[in-house]
């Protein structure tokens, strides 16, 4: 990766990141322990939870070394520098490797077993229809493809991840039991780049978090259910959906199933971003009426459902842009809006005229069309997982816009490659504005923020600058 002379505040805004908030969205599993969080993770040696963090701060125990989000990356997921502050500040989308530390990697590998087979199914069966209500003709495909049974010591429920070959690889155990806590974990030695699934012939792969999600669609959508391809994430980890792609070559088209709540919203982004660096363009959202499609389940059977979770940035965001209107830019006077709006705190305004400057500064003759194309380019390109940090850090990235705008500025003759600098600055500014926007409002204790914006399959096409 080329050098990236990164300023001071970029520096400072990476490594004051929200872990736990981070971390969470890109499908990590953490437990509240008081003010701290720990960091629950398993690999080839077992279940590691040495790793408590605290804001931007984490600590192992276990190896008695810590630091900020930035050492964390670098640490935890093998990155450098670069990659590391790139990542944080949302400027690329990494794949996640789900490497340990270094000093937990040295461990000794543990060898992948499946867990002993009952010599039947009948609490699985009684727990998968009765509980979940899930068709038995899909809970017998599984069976019969040795891809789901139960175990012999526990009676839980065992879905298996088998490789090209057919040879089991990862297994996942849920339990079966109607009292207590449930519980779903990964088997020692699981290799994560498999997971519960079925290949079809057609060009569609369908991806779900859960093995009871994916079950509880095919039961919602049986009809020739089989020509297609589906696999279960267990949680919203992308390395055994992009194992399933490279290695079978006919799916082309991927269609994201995840929960939907904050973390499956965001999911969907940062997925279909990762999936897009991977050469697959074609990505499609499908999202459940309620929480997930195992909930949708339950209510055609006369269960009350979980209902489905909004995510109040997002919804708060896309509410805001909307609500931006069109400003006639005055050129001669934008420097002091800019900087009147922003030193009074007045960020839907400050959005307003930045991007009025940045439709100017593209095409001043139709000003006000481009206005309603930046403001649509605003919406679609919003991505709620990028979207992290607290109030300080978002104010200090807005200082940042304003201060290079403000500099740009005080150009007075341009070359078109430059207005189009100057318009994309704008642009960046007016996100920004309206970022720290949201962060405020939603930081108010009584605001109440309820509406959502419906999921739609596809985004629409973004414009772009030039």
């Amino acid at each position: 990766m080329p050098y990236i002379p990164f300023t001071d505040e970029q520096k400072q805004l990476a490594n004051s990141v929200d872990l736990a908030e981070y971390l969470r969205v890109r499908g990590e599993k953490l437990e509240r322990v008081g003010i701290e969080h720990k960091l629950i993770y398993y690999d080839s040696s077992g279940k590691h939870d040495s790793i408590t963090i605290r804001g931007s701060k984490w600590f192992d125990h276990k190896n008695q070394t810590g630091g900020g989000a930035i050492k964390f990356m670098q640490e935890f997921y093998g990155m450098d520098f670069q990659t590391a502050v790139q990542e944080l500040l949302g400027q690329t989308v990494t794949p996640l490797s789900h490497s340990p530390p270094k000093a937990i990697a040295k461990e000794e590998k543990k060898e992948f077993r499946l867990p002993e087979a009952n010599t039947n199914m009948h609490r699985v069966y009684a727990y998968l229809i009765k509980q979940r209500f899930i068709s038995p003709d899909i809970i017998s495909h599984f069976a019969k493809q040795h891809t789901l049974y139960e175990d012999k010591e526990h009676h839980n429920a065992v879905f298996v991840g088998v490789d090209e070959n057919g040879v089991p690889r990862q297994a996942s155990k849920r339990s079966t039991s109607t009292f207590g806590n449930a519980f779903r974990i990964t088997c020692e030695g699981s290799d994560t780049k498999y997971s519960f699934s079925h290949f079809g012939k057609s060009s569609r792969l369908y991806v779900f978090e859960a093995p009871i999600d994916m079950m509880s669609f095919l039961t919602l959508y049986p009809k020739d259910w089989q020509q297609h391809s589906y696999i279960a994430m267990n949680g919203v980890y992308e390395n055994a959906v992009l194992t399933a792609l490279k290695n079978h070559s006919n799916l082309r088209e991927i269609v994201l199933c995840v929960d939907n709540d904050e973390g499956g919203i965001e999911a969907v982004d940062r997925l279909r971003d990762i999936l897009h660096e991977n050469g697959y363009p074609n990505v499609k959202r499908l999202a459940p009426e309620f929480k997930d499609w195992n909930e949708c389940l339950k209510s055609q059977n006369g269960v009350e459902p979980l209902p489905a979770v909004p995510h109040k940035r997002k919804d708060e965001y896309l509410k805001e842009v909307s609500e931006l209107g069109y400003l006639k830019c005055r050129p001669d006077k934008l420097t002091s809006q800019i900087y009147a709006t922003f030193k009074n705190g007045q960020y839907k305004y400050l959005a307003e005229y930045a991007l009025a400057g940045s439709a100017f500064f593209i095409d001043k003759s139709c000003e006000k069309d481009m206005f309603a194309k930046l403001r649509a380019k605003l919406k679609a390109e919003y991505k709620p997982y990028t979207d992290k940090g607290k109030i300080a850090a978002k104010q200090r990235n807005l200082w940042e816009c304003v201060t290079a705008v403000m500099k740009d500025l005080r150009q007075t003759a341009r070359t078109r490659e430059q207005s189009i600098n100057t318009a994309k600055l704008l642009y960046q500014l007016a996100d920004s504005a309206v970022r720290l926007s949201v962060e405020e409002t939603l930081s108010e204790p009584l605001a109440d923020h309820i509406e959502s914006e419906d999921i739609v399959c596809e985004p629409e096409p973004c414009m772009e600058f030039g």
